[in-house]
This record gives C-alpha cells, sequence and structure tokens, in this order.
C-alpha cells in the first residue's frame, strides 16, 4: 500500500493519461473506421482499393513501426504534432481504426441485401442508405468485436510508455528507476488499473449488447 500512497501523484497522472490515450485514441478510431468502412462498401471501385489499401496496410504494420513513423518521421516532413500525447493518440487512433473497419464491415454485411435493393427502390442515395437502413441495424452485430477492439486499443497504450509518454507502464518503469524494491508491487497494482478499465468496459459493452438485443 505503502507504493501507492507514496507515489499517488504519478500513478493518478499515469492513469489519466491513460484513459486520455484510450479514449482519444477510440474516438479517432470509430471516425476513421468508420469513414473506411463506408469507402470499402460504396460503389465506387477507386474508394473501395483506397480502404483496402488502408486496411491491409495498418493491418501487417507492427503498432511500434506505426509509432515511430508518426513520432519521428512525420516532422521530418515537416508534419508537426503538438506532443508526443497527441502523436500517441493519433498512432492508436490510425492503427486501431483498421480494425474499428472491419468490425463495422462485417456488421453490415449481417444486414440482409434485401434491405439496400429495398432502399435503393424507394430512390435513396448510398449515402441515405447507410445513414438510415444499413448502419442502425449493423450497430446490434457490431457491438461484440467492436468491445474486443476497444480492450485491445486500452491495452496497446502501453507502447506510449518507449515513445516519451508517461502513462501506467511508463510510470512502473520510473518506480523501478526511483525504488527498484517497490516495483512488483508498483506493477500489480497498474495491472489492477488495466483491469478496472478494461473489465468496467466490458460490462458497458455487454450492457449496450444487451440493450440492443432487447431493442431488436
Amino acid at each position: 500500500m505503502h507504493v501507492v500512497t507514496d507515489n499517488a501523484a504519478l500513478l493518478s497522472k499515469a492513469f489519466g493519461t491513460t484513459l486520455l490515450l484510450s479514449f482519444g485514441g477510440g474516438v479517432l478510431a470509430a471516425v476513421i473506421g468508420l469513414l473506411v468502412a463506408v469507402a470499402r462498401l460504396s460503389p465506387v471501385p477507386f474508394l473501395q482499393h483506397v480502404g483496402a489499401v488502408y486496411v491491409e496496410t495498418i493491418r501487417n504494420t507492427p503498432l511500434t513501426v506505426v509509432f515511430f513513423l508518426i513520432v519521428f518521421v512525420l516532422p521530418q516532413l515537416g508534419l508537426t504534432i503538438p506532443s508526443y500525447v497527441v502523436s500517441a493518440i493519433v498512432a492508436l487512433g490510425c492503427y486501431t481504426a483498421a480494425f474499428v473497419s472491419e468490425a463495422v464491415r462485417a456488421g453490415v454485411n449481417t444486414v440482409g441485401r434485401g434491405q439496400a435493393e429495398a432502399a435503393r427502390a424507394l430512390g435513396l442515395s448510398f449515402t441515405e442508405d447507410m445513414r438510415f437502413i444499413i448502419i442502425p441495424q449493423a450497430v446490434r452485430a457490431v457491438v461484440p468485436p467492436l468491445a474486443n477492439v476497444w480492450i485491445a486499443l486500452v491495452k496497446n497504450t502501453s507502447l506510449a510508455a518507449g515513445f516519451g509518454v508517461l502513462e501506467l507502464t511508463a510510470s512502473g518503469q520510473r518506480i523501478n528507476f526511483l525504488d527498484p524494491a517497490a516495483v512488483v508491487a508498483a506493477l500489480l497494482w497498474i495491472a489492477v488499473a488495466y483491469l478496472v478499465i478494461t473489465l468496467g468496459s466490458a460490462f458497458g459493452f455487454r450492457r449496450l449488447e444487451h440493450r440492443l438485443a432487447v431493442a431488436r
């Protein structure tokens, strides 16, 4: 317990940063992932190819490499990002977006083709069809895979420790540097902190899934 009390400020700041990385990266991933999914499902071949290239490139690239490119390479190209925290959010969001896109696309494919055909028969455009007919129905099937993607994102925030961001994993490294004897206890508390986020999120997703299932 004294490890937590002695390093309360450090651990609190690190916990807050981990939440910021998780939610910031999650929002960015949701936006980009939805756009990429729509591009892959669109009737325009060029957009389909762009979406496919993005997904396959990102999914087959280690997250550490994505971090490296955004944190170190982009500034060399003149694209300066304000801080390492923002860089980490961008890296996590861009990487996770590929998995969000595939989850959304899989959910859309669960909607009967007749729904889209009926929408076209009513004169709805592709955008209107996706917005009012397909996506609302696909949301029910998307929740479980998105829960897995979110939990993976939370755990992936630990990679930000290697790029100058003081999150939970980095706080354990700092405690180890200051007091090696306390590192085991610190890591146990850090593991508990991750569990609080992931288990709490899993509970929320289960409630949402149950609520959507009842609404169906």
